[in-house]
């Protein structure tokens, strides 16, 4: 039987000056920092007895907190059968090797013909409710136009242990999240580290900025040179953190957005005419960034087992990175 009432937690803030919401992470470790964001915002919060709607208002050492939890809501959006690219599936969890074009998630604009319309077909009523209404099992996100790897929860239990872990960012446990991207010239360093905290831009609602620390999400991207061409480099990133279009912000901030990104990396479609007609015409066919998360690695929620995934190129992006060669002189590279 579904237990329908509301869960209450309580605690006590022990380090004062911090937000609301990342107060609540520390104290209930068990719900993710945006499902706690969104519970902060319907009310579900008293500091002090006083209703707290505000997630990054500060709170002094000592606040009492209560929090109520609604129980999980119903998945709204309605199943609809789809050839999913299973890479792996048990009781407890899937993992999707996403194509590029499907949105994760129902949005305005986007009601069906998503992940979540085919996951709901796939996985029934197992699939866990704690991601809200329209967002039924999602653990993690990938832009519509980013291909690869995504898991998805199938149970409550596996969606807590599973969002535990992405927000823990792999510092005491297995998880791993690394990217294959194509990029506008050659970064210096050839390897390095990324730090600089994003937030949502004060001026374009649809982009992600770079901000000050005290004003954004600590963000943290690593990138290593993988192969290099006449005008353009694929590298690979690992994810440290696992902010919104983190990896493409990043690397247009160190002035290297990716190859098709319409948003970060407008003022660079005028490199694309540097190019040889085939790549020209690979790069136009790819008609959207080049992002594939090419690895994914993590603990199973329920038995503990270090699982890890990786996934291939797809052929549009493989397409690309050959005429690339082709331009730079060598065709013959694999």
């Amino acid at each position: 039987m579904v237990d329908n009432a509301d869960v209450e937690k309580a605690g006590i803030v022990a380090e004062g000056g911090v937000r609301l919401d990342r107060a609540l992470v520390t104290l209930f470790p068990d719900l993710s920092r945006a499902r706690l964001q969104d519970l902060i915002r319907a009310g579900h919060v008293k500091r002090d007895g006083l209703p707290a709607r505000d997630p990054a208002a500060k709170v002094a050492a000592g606040a009492s907190i209560i929090l109520t939890v609604p129980p999980p809501a119903p998945a709204e959006p309605v199943a609809e059968a789809a050839d999913l690219p299973i890479v792996y599936e048990d009781d407890d969890l899937i993992v999707i090797d996403k194509p590029a074009g499907l949105v994760v998630h129902p949005a305005p604009g986007h009601e069906s013909g998503t992940l979540v319309n085919a996951l709901i077909a796939h996985c029934g009523a197992s699939l866990s409710g704690i991601g809200g209404v329209r967002r039924p099992g999602i653990v993690h996100r990938l832009d519509k136009d980013t291909s690869g790897l995504i898991v998805v929860a199938k149970n409550d239990a596996a969606h807590q242990g599973l969002t535990a872990q992405f927000a823990d960012h792999g510092r005491t446990g297995p998880l791993e999240r690394a990217y294959a991207a194509l990029v506008w010239g050659l970064p210096q360093p050839r390897a390095g580290t990324i730090r600089a905290s994003l937030a949502r831009s004060r001026f374009h609602r649809e982009k992600i900025a770079v901000v000050s620390d005290d004003s954004g999400r600590h963000a943290v991207t690593h990138y290593a040179v993988a192969e290099s061409y006449r005008e353009a480099t694929l590298v690979r990133c690992r994810l440290e953190t696992g902010r919104t279009h983190q990896i493409r912000v990043h690397l247009a901030h160190r002035g290297h957005p990716l190859l098709g990104d319409t948003v970060y990396g407008g003022a660079f479609r005028t490199k694309a005419a540097r190019l040889s007609l085939e790549a020209r015409a690979a790069l136009t066919a790819l008609g959207r960034q080049a992002l594939h998360a090419e690895l994914l690695g993590f603990s199973h929620p329920r038995t503990g087992e270090t699982l890890r995934f990786e996934s291939a190129l797809p052929t549009d992006l493989t397409a690309l990175i050959q005429a690339l060669r082709a331009d730079a002189g060598d065709p013959a590279r694999l």
